[in-house]
């Protein structure tokens, strides 16, 4: 089995082994991975924190050893904590740090990739926030343009936002939302919702395809075309702006 370690800001994570392939996730600076399959110019990746496979482009990330990756698995997690950031390397160049990148090995403004040394003194999270602090959190992203695949303010999908504001208070989520559906305790009306607890949306088919945090007052946060803020209701998500119901509500989820 190989390993590796994401050293770039943002590496996309695709559905085939070709640049035109469909972006399906992505890996941010610092995630540590299991390499499971290699052809020519690009590798097969399952991702430390999420079990989420895809494929990247072999000149994005680092081969790590495995005892490397088991102490990345074995340390504490810190994460960036600042819209954007960079580290600077052991040669004086810039590397740029989004909001929820990994720091292994963080210790005394100095991150670890491998072999490489980086100084970095951006702000940083490493302990577990209390549920309140998911709302604060997650309106880090408001306004962040919508993208299949983006797990960052410069581009982000449904799930990906959730799963992302759940990191960065110290939770695991899965990567898409039918995975997230599986998570946590059922809620029989949004009445005995909390802000924090997530709300799931279907399509006509039954399938569970958007995902939002839950506000107080009936407000919900979530990506349709950007992260924004709409009303909630029995029925679904009811936008604020077109005064229309756009996503019929499925089910609600206590995860903390």
């Amino acid at each position: 089995m190989l390993y590796g370690i994401c050293n770039l800001s943002i590496v996309p994570l695709r559905i085939e082994p070709n640049d035109s392939s469909e972006m399906i996730s992505q890996v941010l600076f610092g995630e540590h991975f299991k390499i499971i399959e290699t052809r020519k110019k690009w590798s097969k990746i399952r991702i430390a924190f999420d079990n989420y496979e895809g494929w990247i482009d072999a000149n994005q990330y680092e081969e790590i050893t495995e005892e490397i990756f088991i102490n990345i698995e074995k340390s504490e997690t810190i994460l960036a904590h600042e819209l954007i950031d960079f580290a600077i390397d052991e040669e004086e160049k810039f590397n740029i740090i989004p909001l929820g990148s990994s720091l292994p090995f963080y210790n005394n403004q100095k991150l670890f990739i491998n072999n490489t040394t980086f100084q970095y003194e951006g702000a940083v999270i490493s302990k577990k926030q209390s549920k309140e602090a998911i709302v604060k959190i997650a309106f880090k992203y408001l306004n962040a343009p919508y993208l299949w695949g983006g797990k960052t303010p410069f581009g982000v999908d449904c799930s990906g936002f959730t799963q992302m504001v759940y990191k960065l208070c110290g939770y695991k989520l899965l990567r898409d939302a039918t995975q997230q559906a599986t998570q946590g305790e059922v809620l029989s009306f949004i009445e005995e919702s909390e802000p924090g607890d997530l709300a799931f949306f279907d399509n006509s088919e039954g399938e569970i395809t958007h995902v939002g945090i839950i506000m107080k007052d009936n407000y919900i946060i979530h990506a349709h075309g950007k992260i924004r803020v709409d009303r909630i209701d029995h029925s679904g998500i009811f936008n604020i702006d077109t005064h229309k119901h756009t996503h019929k509500l499925r089910v609600i989820k206590k995860i903390i």
